[in-house]
């Protein structure tokens, strides 16, 4: 991981988990050279009970850890803190393993090692988006016989409450928030997974599978369409 200098807005704290000593001081290090406040833990116990004890801004943790592991702790932080992004570090890069740390409710993923520029723009990316949800006014989106509850996490259709798994129901808010467009791949990836989409993995299908087989019952009753080289539209049969 190279150090590079560059400029982040300021934050109150990061709270970085992380059993590799070395690599969390210098982590800590590195952030605070950007003006962020760092407490570190070296096992995922410790990390549990900072992360509910302190407000933090933001947590980086790794997914391989002592006592707690980092899918486990992050379901956990995710449970009473569902507005602080998580994000996730580890040396396993395959598909299987973003989609489980996708699913256990982390909002970005970044595979060891990496270049610490590219930590400070997923940061913040997060920060910027979670700050954004934070105080918008809207508490409800609507789109056919759909319905997201953005308050209480909530998604039904038909009225119907369907439970949906955090990085399904961040990706049914962001098509809801934009019906009868195509999104690409790519743009999917930057907006609801904060990174750049890589061609060799396929995570952004899966979970536009898993969706589907949730809300889409009824094959003619279809909502989400894929559009063949371009990407996937949210769209009612009868538009």
């Amino acid at each position: 991981m190279a150090n590079d200098n560059l400029s982040i807005n300021t934050v109150d704290k990061i709270l970085v988990i992380e059993d590799d000593v070395r690599v969390a001081e210098l982590l800590q290090r590195s952030l605070e050279e950007q003006n962020f406040e760092v407490d570190l833990a070296y096992d995922g116990y410790l990390g549990k009970k900072l992360a509910l004890q302190k407000p933090y801004d933001l947590i980086i943790t790794d997914v391989i850890l002592p006592k707690i592991n980092g899918i486990d702790l992050c379901k956990e932080i995710k449970t009473t803190h569902p507005h602080i992004p998580i994000i996730m570090l580890t040396a396993l890069g395959t598909t299987d393993d973003k989609v489980e740390g996708f699913d256990a409710g982390a909002d970005d993923y970044l595979v060891k090692p990496f270049e610490l520029r590219e930590l400070y723009v997923r940061i913040r990316a997060l920060l910027k988006r979670f700050e954004h949800i934070q105080s918008a006014e809207v508490t409800t989106l609507k789109y056919a016989d759909l319905e997201i509850d953005l308050k209480e996490k909530v998604f039904k259709r038909s009225g119907q409450e369907i439970h949906l798994t955090p990085k399904e129901f961040n990706l049914m808010q962001y098509m809801m928030e934009n019906p009868e467009r195509v999104l690409s791949r790519t743009e999917i990836s930057e907006k609801v997974w904060d990174t750049h989409f890589d061609t060799g993995t396929n995570f952004i299908d899966v979970y536009i599978n898993y969706l589907r087989k949730k809300i889409e019952t009824d094959p003619a009753n279809k909502l989400i369409h894929t559009k063949s080289g371009m990407g996937f539209i949210l769209k009612s049969n009868e538009n």
